[in-house]
């Protein structure tokens, strides 16, 4: 028996990413003044290593070199090795992946790998994964540390030069604000953009890897609301939309079996995904999956929401009510492993009736497609197999159920992927506004309760002394939160108050607000800042505009700040959208499709939302609101308030109760019109 190999300083990390690396050889830091000034003290540059638990090349090259002894002595002579969790500390992932793509002029990764100067932690080299032996154009990885640690020594004044390059550069990245707020042209130049680019066949932007892109998806059923609201329904929107989340949902990048969203497809079909499992994606997946089943009537949409969901719960919510971040693509060391099946192995699980559907369903009569073993993606619909084989669809239906059930059983037997069981802010966020809409559209008051939960477990242990924290595990949350917690916590609440009322959430909203306007916003230039004024100096402090793969905060911000100062009649909130919207006008002529969440903002400055305060006790309150929420309006905010409820904020409190029965108010921007008292009228309306 061998004694463990001993812990470095990552030990005591929250990150499970960076407590990964806690037995490393490698001597490493996390990121504090400490390692900063011990750098600057020994004059040795840093080397930067940021990545996240579920991500695949991190895992390889953990194993290939940070683990090997040899590695391990080269880096530990050379430089001060700071290993970074891109979950947890996003401010510094998003600079030094702008970096990398200005220094390497290529779009940057995990793990990325970034070579600092010790007095400015300015970067002067930068890539991603390095194999340990040269292979693919890649150098050795012990060959990169001795020219880079040799390149410091001797060349710098060209390390200098560039450096003053970059840091121009960067600067260079920020729009000149507008004198004026675009006008509706970026709407219509996403929607051509997306529809160039709309693979016909298979659903889908572009060709492979294909991502999710819910925000794009949204923007097009957005775009096709719209159209249908003014009587010329753009079809064409809406069935770029449904048909690319319905190929998504039947393929293989759903978990066919046991919910939710992997976090791409590998292939233009959306068959074999990147197996690793992301909250940030499920959370708006759901959505948009609510969205779909509202719009079209397609039980597919509401099962993939509904599968969704209970996959949070089951897999994704910790006992204390948070959402847990992500699960890893790999296990037992294979990615894929714990979801890919052998044909045999599934012949023996299932009768043979339940065979004969799950077949020709999921693609077992078919050839492997995975690695000489089969992922299950939907080839054929239920409907179609039972036709096929001359059953009704209720019998092919059970019969599916039922296998399916035997299988998830089956597979729950495997060793499972690892879990990252940190809570961040801004994913939970995502993941609460998903349950909210999925509540509110399924009526399945269960997922209100785990949206709740979640909620409740924020503000009880990241929301300290009017501040918000970023991330929390082991009993301790800490990290200033950054402007997508703030902004996207914010669109939450604003969600869950359209399933009921509770006065605190409003509150809270409020405070967030507030924040993002002390703390964030940009009064000389417009835009939020991605990091707090009193956050940690960093080289620069970016704007963040364009959807990556969460949505933009500053997108988020405007958006709910228009709603939040609609409903409150709160200009201040109000200008500091349209401020950002002006700060963000070219970017969103430019490159309009990138920009899919400043959009939504810009098309609710244009046409306000359409505000709607119902004032009733049980049970006229709830009959009111669904009478109010009926059908997919993306336009609109309804809020149910029980007449009893005291001393509203700003615009609710000349929203007076009736003596007796149920009203409603109406207002579109500024203007309201007279209440309603007429559940008829409401409708009417």
């Amino acid at each position: 028996m061998t004694d463990a190999a001993p812990s470095n300083r990552l030990a005591e990390a929250t990150s499970p990413y960076l407590q990964q690396h806690a037995t490393n050889p490698v001597d490493w830091w996390p990121w504090c003044e400490e390692a900063l000034a011990q750098a600057q003290a020994q004059d040795k540059p840093i080397l930067l290593s940021i990545g996240y638990s579920a991500c695949h090349w991190c895992h390889v090259m953990a194993h290939e070199s940070f683990e090997d002894p040899d590695t391990a002595v080269l880096m530990n002579r050379l430089f001060v090795n700071i290993k970074v969790d891109r979950e947890e500390r996003p401010d510094l992932d998003r600079i030094y992946q702008t970096a990398h793509q200005l220094l390497a002029r290529r779009p940057g990764g995990w793990p990325l790998t970034v070579f600092l100067t010790p007095e400015d932690r300015k970067p002067f080299f930068a890539g991603t994964y390095f194999p340990k032996q040269q292979r693919h154009g890649l150098p050795a990885f012990t060959q990169l540390l001795a020219s880079i640690e040799r390149a410091y020594r001797e060349q710098g004044d060209a390390i200098r030069q560039q450096n003053h390059s970059l840091m121009e550069a960067l600067a260079s990245l920020e729009p000149q604000a507008d004198t004026a707020v675009p006008d509706t042209q970026p709407l219509e130049g996403a929607r051509r953009q997306l529809a160039a680019s709309f693979d016909t066949e298979h659903g889908g932007f572009g060709s492979a890897p294909k991502f999710p892109h819910p925000t794009n998806l949204e923007l097009l059923l957005r775009h096709w609301a719209a159209t249908a609201a003014d009587g010329q329904p753009d079809q064409q929107a809406l069935h770029m939309a449904r048909f690319t989340l319905e190929r998504m949902v039947r393929g293989g990048m759903n978990d066919q079996l046991g919910g939710g969203f992997c976090r791409y497809s590998v292939d233009d079909h959306w068959m074999i995904p990147h197996f690793e499992k992301m909250l940030y994606d499920n959370g708006p997946l759901l959505a948009l999956c609510c969205d779909a089943w509202q719009i079209t009537g397609d039980r597919v949409f509401r099962d993939a929401a509904a599968a969704t969901a209970d996959w949070a719960m089951a897999d994704m919510q910790s006992p204390e009510g948070g959402y847990y971040s992500s699960l890893d693509a790999d296990s037992e060391g294979e990615e894929g492993r714990f979801y890919v099946w052998d044909k045999q192995a599934v012949a023996e699980i299932l009768t043979p009736a339940e065979l004969a559907v799950v077949a020709p369903v999921f693609g077992l009569d078919r050839a492997a497609n995975f690695e000489g073993r089969w992922h299950l993606h939907q080839y054929r619909t239920p409907q179609a197999v039972a036709a096929a084989q001359g059953l009704d669809d209720a019998e092919a239906m059970a019969l599916l159920a039922t296998a399916k059930a035997k299988l998830l059983a089956a597979r729950a037997k495997r060793v499972h992927p690892g879990r990252d069981e940190k809570v961040l802010t801004s994913w939970n966020a995502l993941m609460i506004k998903g349950m909210a809409r999925a509540a509110r559209t399924l009526d399945r008051p269960d997922l209100l309760s785990s949206a709740e939960r979640a909620l409740g477990f924020l503000h009880a242990e990241l929301w300290r002394n009017g501040r918000l924290l970023a991330t929390y595990k082991d009993g301790r949350g800490h990290l200033n939160a950054y402007l997508d917690d703030h902004a996207m916590l914010l669109d939450a609440l604003l969600e869950l108050l359209q399933v009921r009322w509770r006065r605190q959430d409003l509150d809270w909203a409020v405070a967030l607000a507030e924040l993002l306007l002390s703390q964030f916003f940009d009064a000389e230039h417009g835009g939020f800042f991605f990091t707090a004024a009193d956050h940690e100096a960093l080289i620069t402090r970016p704007k963040p505009l364009g959807d990556e793969s969460i949505p933009a905060g500053n997108g988020i911000a405007a958006h709910a700040l228009q709603r939040l100062g609609h409903l409150l009649g709160e200009p201040r909130y109000l200008d500091a959208a349209a401020a950002t919207l002006r700060f963000a006008a070219e970017p969103m002529r430019r490159v309009p499709y990138a920009h899919a969440t400043l959009l939504a903002a810009l098309d609710e400055y244009h046409a306000p939302p359409d505000t709607i305060i119902i004032r009733a006790e049980p049970p006229d309150l709830g009959v009111w609101q669904a009478a109010a929420q009926q059908g997919y309006q993306p336009r609109r905010l309804v809020l149910a308030i029980p007449s009893s409820a005291p001393n509203l904020p700003g615009n609710l409190g000349a929203m007076a109760p009736a003596e007796v029965g149920a009203l409603a108010y109406r207002c579109r921007g500024n203007r309201c019109e007279p209440p309603v008292t007429r559940l008829s009228a409401l409708t009417a309306q």
